[in-house]
């Protein structure tokens, strides 16, 4: 049985983390950390876990949870993780951090782009991106494994193979993105109101949004050379999921057939990306709930330019489900264990 402690288990993510956790046949909850709730009942918190957990919140002392868990999320606002680990923790239990703390290879990109310093930059070549489909095997052998944003995965996997195969030119590549309130986590801001929200649509982080230097190292490891691109996240009021649509120039005329084999042969094996029929359309409502990325795409001849379209939950594939993917390939369990989960519709 894996002994699991969450850090920030009363934010969405971490929420997700519960409600997938329990439904995981080798994996145990001992510590539900939250600086918010320390010493209230979890169920107290979210209700839904009314009979299903029955611990108090605790807080987030890294230091102790260290000797009761053996992996353990951090869900988890930007810098946490990182001030709280040092090596004494991480020589005694694995660390799957939910963040941004250490996605990112230069420390000064992160630091430019999150505005604040780094606190353990020493483990920043360490960590592991821990985007599954990409890099199974180095997240078997890792200690610290930096679980990837909602928007570079969704991103990454409906661009990945094409800019790898050399299709498109990468600097061409425009995404266009759009996500559910949940996204924004649960704190309270003005911007998440009801009001502010309800029919309504809004461009956010226009040409700043934290994420897209995130896409980019991930595109330039693709490509073989760095790669620069616009990024514009959309809010649309609904509570799940994210929708992507990218753009790019073909380097060659191409057909139909020839882009399909090329996401088949990336993604025939991966059960969690599903490539979709001939003129289907990702949608949001289709994964809803699960930790399916549904990815097609579309040419346009007359443009020669390819359109690349994802969709999938951002608190499943996009945070806690890939998170417990990743705790799957770190102890040798079934990678869909607990996950499992139809999308659920309506």
């Amino acid at each position: 049985m894996i002994k699991v402690g969450i850090i920030g288990a009363t934010g969405y993510a971490g929420a997700e983390l519960v409600r997938l956790l329990l439904g995981h046949k080798n994996a145990e909850i001992v510590w539900y950390g939250s600086r918010s709730y320390v010493d209230k009942k979890y169920a107290s918190v979210y209700q839904n876990m009314f009979q299903l957990v029955d611990a108090d919140c605790m807080d987030d002392n890294m230091e102790a949870l260290a000797d009761r868990a053996d992996v353990i999320f951090t869900a988890t606002p930007q810098g946490l993780c990182a001030s709280l680990v040092n090596e004494g923790i991480l020589s005694r239990t694995k660390i799957i951090d939910l963040s941004a703390d250490f996605r990112l290879k230069d420390v000064s990109v992160y630091e430019d782009w999150y505005g604040i310093q780094h606190a353990a930059p020493q483990f920043i070549e360490e960590a592991v991106y821990g985007l599954c489909e990409r890099n199974r095997e180095k997240i078997r052998g890792a200690r610290l494994i930096a679980n990837p944003g909602c928007y570079p995965t969704c991103s990454t996997l409906s661009v990945y193979p094409l800019v790898k195969e050399g299709l498109v030119d990468p600097s061409t590549i425009i995404i266009d993105a759009k996500s559910g309130t949940s996204g924004a986590g649960r704190g309270t801001k003005t911007d998440n109101l009801y009001c502010e929200v309800n029919e309504n649509i809004k461009a956010y982080g226009v040409a700043t949004h934290r994420h897209t230097p995130e896409i980019e190292e991930q595109l330039s490891i693709a490509a073989g050379q760095p790669v620069v691109l616009n990024f514009t996240p959309h809010l649309v009021p609904m509570n799940r999921g994210i929708l992507t649509t990218a753009y790019a120039t073909l380097t060659k005329r191409v057909s139909y057939e020839e882009v399909k084999a090329v996401y088949d042969r990336y993604y025939e094996n991966e059960y969690f990306v599903r490539v979709l029929e001939k003129d289907v359309c990702p949608q949001t409502k289709w994964v809803e709930g699960s930790n399916f990325v549904d990815v097609n795409f579309k040419i346009d001849p007359r443009t020669n330019r390819v359109i690349m379209m994802g969709a999938m939950d951002n608190l499943v594939k996009g945070a806690a489900g890939q998170a417990v993917q990743n705790m799957n390939l770190l102890f040798g369990e079934d990678e869909a264990e607990g996950l499992r989960l139809a999308p659920m519709f309506p």
